[in-house]
């Protein structure tokens, strides 16, 4: 783990949108398409705003979220209205959002639907994770329901998944997909989180789903 101290967060922003764009010209540079995983929330929307203005190839890119909540886009818990506002516009308006919701009661019953779009953009080139204080990143919570097929190298791309945290039922990318990536950044901020992270890392994924994605990954963090 390499582990990179900003020292506020609009340097952090800057700092790993400037890297995310260049990890995707290099990429474009030695492929037809790229690839770019993302969180949702609004701790990455700044990150997103920057991108959003760079010049880039991004009619070859690909985007796809780590983890939806499965909400129609209409709801203020919609990871994927947030995505189309802040980094599907501007220059990089002409991006591929690749959908992790569909107009069906529940992730189930989506998950057939869904999966080949976000097989075909495997491996990814660049994936940003975030950590909650309960250690969990994507939807692949302590608890949830699925965490231990989530975990598995035998994993499908895609799973539903409940957990005692979510209020809403989930979709995320299991760990074995996620870690097709060619550079992972974890995006935390606060002092909070550091110490979360300095516990995760001496526990097993099954507790600290985090920790499965430490070895080999740059930390972004600011105060």
């Amino acid at each position: 783990m390499n582990f990179v101290d900003y020292v506020d967060r609009d340097a952090l922003m800057l700092g790993l949108a400037d890297i995310i764009a260049g990890e995707l010209t290099s990429a474009l540079d030695h492929s037809d398409r790229a690839s770019l995983c993302v969180p949702g929330g609004t701790t990455p929307g700044p990150i997103f705003d920057t991108l959003s203005g760079v010049h880039l190839a991004w009619d070859r890119v690909d985007i796809l979220l780590n983890d939806e909540r499965w909400v129609p886009e209409t709801s203020d818990r919609s990871n994927t209205a947030l995505l189309k506002r802040r980094l599907i516009s501007g220059h990089a308006s002409g991006a591929n959002l690749i959908p992790l919701h569909t107009d069906v009661p529940t992730p189930e019953e989506g998950l057939d639907g869904l999966m080949s779009a976000v097989d075909a953009a495997l491996p990814l080139d660049v994936l940003v994770l975030g950590m909650g204080l309960d250690m969990h990143t994507a939807s692949l919570f302590p608890g949830a329901d699925q965490l231990e097929l989530g975990l598995s190298d035998k994993a499908p791309t895609l799973l539903a998944m409940r957990a005692p945290g979510a209020p809403e039922p989930r979709i995320t990318l299991s760990a074995r997909a996620l870690k097709t990536a060619v550079s992972t950044h974890i995006l935390i901020t606060g002092d909070e989180k550091r110490d979360v992270l300095e516990k995760a890392r001496k526990l097993q994924p099954f507790d600290a789903p985090i920790a499965a994605f430490l070895r080999g990954a740059t930390v972004h963090w600011a105060p």
